[in-house]
């Protein structure tokens, strides 16, 4: 049997229902669990691996991520789309990409995964879509190796492509797939991978790219397949005016409006973005239950728009908070997520509209909600070991220990956090990644890079 005990922490953010801070608590994990929250909990000896000294440290639940796209870190900071919105940047980026391989896939998910536990997340979604001609079918597969290897909780979507720019879509030929082969693939997925136990470190979510890329029939067979195994479906959605212009002139209907139609609603499907959701079709995703992932720093960097997320939330819609991909964030930085949902919606919707703890928990509770994994999200007695720590000594964070909440969102010189724990397992110790040699897999993802770059 293992275990760790955390010592005299001096907070824990629980981020349960009551949002209880303890202080001066102790925090036993067993295998995978969080066995035991109380003052002064005693040992035997033999009885865990490690103890830590928690004193110095705020200590908070694993931050989820809800949407991503690894394969973009290898595709980060390209002049030539610097200045461009969405269209525009996936017409120039789509060739790049189209030079994926396995090789690529998986450095690009040790980078993006690394990134995000050193900035407090535990679990993370990703959305894979691009499967250029002449590539192993096995190309996901390797997001899925990389996943475990690291030791992130992984929810990886099989995202498609079948509506090429010849039929009226946005992707180039070599980056689509047959619909029949798509649909394939996602069984194959899904049988190899899902795990629907609770704990589960592994599921598959299915996810077509979007309105513009897939047809509506590809949507359509997609849900009901998800749903015949048991599994959550996301795509984008309501992301630009572009794509509301588009889902109206194609389809004659909105985007959510024509999503609605072909199945996709209810509480086992969550969209990226939601930036053009009016308030009636937001208060339609809040009876049906149907999620959000907020992506604000995406969403500035690319001049796309404002989620009403502060309606969301008094609505009641499940919001959880997302980097998306890393070439349009250009970064996996989960922690600096906060701060940009925090400052974004204090500045268009005013002083009252957001709260640093309601950031925090679309970034836990939110994301729990989403994936349907209530045993994460939170510190509770019983709840996955997914857990946090920073070392509240550090200069950053000086004459700012009041409120460690807004400590987290609004203050410090770093977002590396000193420890993280998944599944009952320490996977950042002192700001560096325990699985991998991180110089190594920066090396190694720069040479991918400069190659696809290059073409």
């Amino acid at each position: 049997m293992s275990g760790i005990l955390i010592e005299d922490v001096r907070e824990i953010i629980t981020m349960d229902d009551e949002r209880r801070r303890l202080k001066g608590y102790s925090l036993l994990i067993e295998e995978n669990r969080i066995k035991r929250i109380a003052r002064g909990i005693e040992i035997q000896a033999g009885e865990v691996d490690e103890v830590i000294d928690g004193s110095d440290y705020f200590l908070y639940p694993g931050l989820i991520n809800t949407h991503h796209h690894f394969y973009q870190t290898l595709t980060r900071n390209i002049p030539e789309v610097q200045n461009a919105e969405l269209f525009d940047w996936l017409k120039y980026l789509y060739p790049i990409w189209a030079r994926l391989t396995p090789e690529a896939v998986y450095y690009s998910t040790l980078v993006a995964a690394g990134e995000l536990l050193k900035t407090g997340c535990t679990t993370s979604v990703d959305h894979f879509y691009v499967f250029p001609k002449g590539q192993p079918a096995g190309l996901l597969d390797e997001e899925f190796r990389a996943a475990a290897e690291i030791g992130i909780r992984f929810h990886g979507s099989r995202g498609s492509m079948s509506l090429s720019k010849k039929d009226g879509g946005l992707p180039p030929e070599e980056v689509v797939q047959r619909e029949e082969e798509i649909l394939a693939d996602s069984r194959r997925i899904i049988e190899k991978f899902h795990d629907s136990k609770p704990f589960a470190m592994q599921r598959v979510v299915l996810s077509p790219c979007s309105p513009f890329s897939v047809t509506g029939e590809l949507l359509r067979e997609s849900i009901e397949l998800a749903r015949s195994y048991g599994v959550e479906s996301h795509t984008h959605l309501a992301e630009t005016r572009n794509e509301v212009r588009f889902c109206l002139e194609k389809f004659g209907m909105r985007p959510l409006e024509y999503m609605e139609e072909l199945g996709w609603i209810g509480d086992d499907v969550w969209y990226a973005h939601g930036v053009y959701l009016n308030e009636e079709e937001i208060t339609r995703m809040a009876a049906t239950g149907t999620g959000v992932a907020h992506c604000p720093v995406s969403n500035q960097k690319l001049a796309s728009g404002v989620a009403n997320i502060p309606y969301m939330l008094e609505k009641g819609v499940p919001i959880g908070l997302a980097v998306d991909g890393s070439a349009s964030n250009d970064s996996s930085n989960m922690l600096l997520e906060l701060k940009a949902a925090f400052l974004m919606h204090r500045l268009l919707r005013g002083i009252s509209s957001i709260t640093a703890g309601d950031v925090l928990a679309m970034a836990t509770n939110g994301g729990r909600d989403i994936l349907n994994q209530p045993e994460i999200g939170s510190i509770e007695e019983g709840k996955a070991a997914d857990i946090f720590l920073v070392n509240c000594k550090r200069l950053g964070f000086a004459g700012g220990l009041s409120d460690p909440v807004s400590a987290l969102v609004n203050t410090g010189d770093s977002q590396i956090v000193d420890l993280t724990i998944v599944n009952g397992k320490v996977v950042v110790r002192d700001g560096r990644l325990v699985n991998i040699d991180e110089e190594r897999v920066a090396e190694k993802a720069n040479q991918i890079s400069r190659e696809m770059i290059a073409g």
